[in-house]
């Protein structure tokens, strides 16, 4: 108790001070502690640290005005998806730690053929953040690659690269062979494939195994082996496949992510992209 009085007859801004070397969760569960405390964990002392080094440019490339009236204020808008560079890229922050993630979009990406309409079409969905997505209508040449700057993230955090996708009703081809995925930092490459695969009626499987069945037996051997990853549900309704992950230190690096099935020489169809995400590993989409 006595120690409790202790902390409490400090300074509130030699309070602020201490809480600022704790993390925005600990700061909010600070604030329950007293009146006192409530008033130190709302300074700007506190979110200033908190927020990105590099706040104020990435506030100014808002696609809308950011208006705050504090950094507390501030720090909880950026922690839902903030549009910036001409609504290309998505800006957030983790509200438990304040670490940084990117989605990039489609048309930030390099996907091979995607100026051609015959190949990809480019169209708006009510369901994505993005004005835009990527539609495959048929290719036999799929890939996609994405790059962002070690720079722009949190330092010292382990990252996971995400494609988020959808798979249309009527797609074909998509699962036929394991497309290879990749994420290199520097001389560090992580390397694995990826099925895009979904819930199929058994004649349409059946048929499949039997017009490409022991062609793509033999192509298989010709895919790097690793563990084959497989769409997963996000909260947002989207699917995503992780691409690889990387740990993020203190140097500025480029990271390249790329999905890509080119060795099947089949056609494909009915893939949807809206972009890939960048977020820390232990970060809840």
């Amino acid at each position: 108790m006595e120690g409790q009085i202790g902390f409490n007859s400090l300074p509130e801004g030699c309070i602020s001070s201490i809480i600022s070397f704790t993390s925005p969760i600990d700061a909010c569960k600070s604030s329950l502690v007293s009146s006192s405390f409530q008033s130190a964990t709302e300074s700007d002392i506190v979110w200033e640290r908190f927020l990105p080094s590099d706040y104020q440019n990435i506030a100014s490339r808002s696609t809308t005005p950011l208006k705050f009236s504090s950094r507390k204020e501030l720090f909880l808008r950026l922690c839902s998806p903030v549009l910036i560079d001409g609504g290309r890229k998505s800006f957030k922050l983790e509200r438990s730690s304040g670490k940084k993630s990117y989605v990039l979009s489609a048309r930030e990406l390099s996907i091979t053929w995607s100026d051609e309409p015959m190949y990809w079409s480019w169209t708006s969905s009510p369901e994505s953040r993005f004005s835009e997505v990527a539609v495959l209508t048929t290719i036999s040449w799929l890939e996609i690659q994405g790059k962002i700057r070690t720079g722009m993230l949190s330092p010292n955090t382990r990252y996971g690269a995400y494609l988020i996708l959808k798979i249309a009703a009527r797609a074909y081809g998509l699962d036929l062979l394991p497309s290879e995925i990749s994420v290199e930092v520097g001389n560090q490459v992580t390397n694995g494939t990826a099925c895009l695969r979904r819930g199929q009626d058994e004649k349409k499987q059946q048929m499949e195994r039997l017009l490409y069945g022991n062609r793509m037996q033999m192509l298989k051997s010709r895919v790097i082996e690793g563990d084959e990853r497989v769409p997963v549900e996000r909260k947002d309704g989207w699917l995503e496949i992780e691409l690889g992950e990387f740990f993020n230190g203190e140097s500025d690096e480029e990271v390249k992510m790329r999905f890509m099935e080119v060795k099947g020489h089949h056609l494909k169809g009915g893939l949807v992209i809206e972009g890939i995400e960048v977020r820390p590993k232990d970060s809840k989409h």
